[in-house]
């Protein structure tokens, strides 16, 4: 059901602002379990639905829905343990990539998103995406892609050391859950430029203790490498899916200082998707729409315009 009342976990979050551009209300959807969902619904026409990854929120789309909400609808979603999602500890829900597919589409189906979706999509929020299109492919009609996979990392990229600590070690897992150093370190590495102090706090705002970071280390802990990895089969599905994209409007937008979602992953759209639409850029990190908003957003919009439904 939704509530235009604001939850508890709104409330708490939104108190912290406000955050630079983000004058949106949020609207909530309870799941059957009793968990609510934060997620934006902005602007009417045809449908962009933008997922963000880890460790950010729906934040990270505040531009690009400031962009296009006067002609096009903006569904964006906090996944459940983040923004302003409730944020459950590991009794009250499994933080598995299965479950984020899961809550997506029961959002879908509660928003009435309709079956004509462009899919906007960053970091694990690709994952999501095209985890969600597995059964749902035909309703994904265009493509927004920003540094981010729908594939097994790729043979020949190591994996980050960084992201090695947090999932396989206690003390990188302390780190991330003591000291939010997933979160914060995010705002600092994550971008070529430095960002604003407030819009760091923005996105820091809803990780602020040990129990709000759950889903910020369960996130990377779920990452698959192998086969037998919990969500191993669902990437891999969704890779050898990837190519059937091929025939519908695709734009990528790229930061080249990404250290984890970087050319090697870039590499795996482009040859699947090779009439896709490149914005690749020397000068801008994984928060690419941070880097690169004032470039990106009127691109998006007009590679949207060019490719209408």
């Amino acid at each position: 059901m939704e509530n235009t009342t604001p939850s508890a976990e709104q409330a708490r979050v939104l108190a912290k602002g406000p955050f630079p551009d983000y004058p949106f209300t949020p609207k909530s959807f309870r799941h059957p379990n009793g968990l609510v969902q934060s997620y934006l619904d902005e602007g009417q026409g045809e449908t962009v639905l933008m997922l963000h990854g880890n460790p950010s929120w729906s934040y990270y789309w505040r531009k690009l829905v400031l962009g296009l909400r006067d002609g096009y609808r903006c569904i964006v979603p906090d996944h459940v343990g983040m923004g302003l999602s409730d944020k459950p500890d590991d009794k009250g829900y499994q933080y598995t990539l299965r479950s984020r597919i899961q809550d997506l589409d029961r959002l879908l189906s509660h928003a009435g998103a309709g079956d004509d979706l462009t899919l906007a999509v960053h970091d694990w929020g690709g994952m999501i995406g095209f985890g969600w299109a597995l059964k749902h492919g035909a309703r994904i009609r265009r493509l927004v892609i920003l540094n981010t996979a729908s594939f097994p990392l790729p043979a020949s990229k190591p994996m980050p050391w960084q992201l090695k600590l947090g999932r396989d070690y206690n003390l990188g897992a302390l780190a991330i859950r003591g000291f939010n150093a997933f979160a914060a370190g995010a705002t600092r590495q994550g971008v070529a430029h430095k960002m604003p102090a407030d819009v760091q706090r923005a996105y820091e705002a809803p990780y602020d203790s040990w129990k709000n970071r759950i889903s910020t280390l369960r996130f990377v802990q779920d990452i698959p490498l192998q086969p037998g990895d919990r969500a191993w089969d669902l990437v891999e599905d969704a890779g050898k899916r990837l190519p059937e994209y091929a025939d519908r409007p695709a734009f990528i937008g790229w930061g080249l200082r990404d250290f984890v979602f970087d050319h090697h992953f870039l590499k795996g759209f482009t040859q699947a998707l090779p009439k896709a639409e490149v914005h690749a850029f020397e000068d801008a990190g994984h928060y690419v729409l941070e880097d690169k908003a004032d470039t990106l957003v009127p691109a998006i919009r007009a590679f949207l315009e060019r490719n209408p439904l």
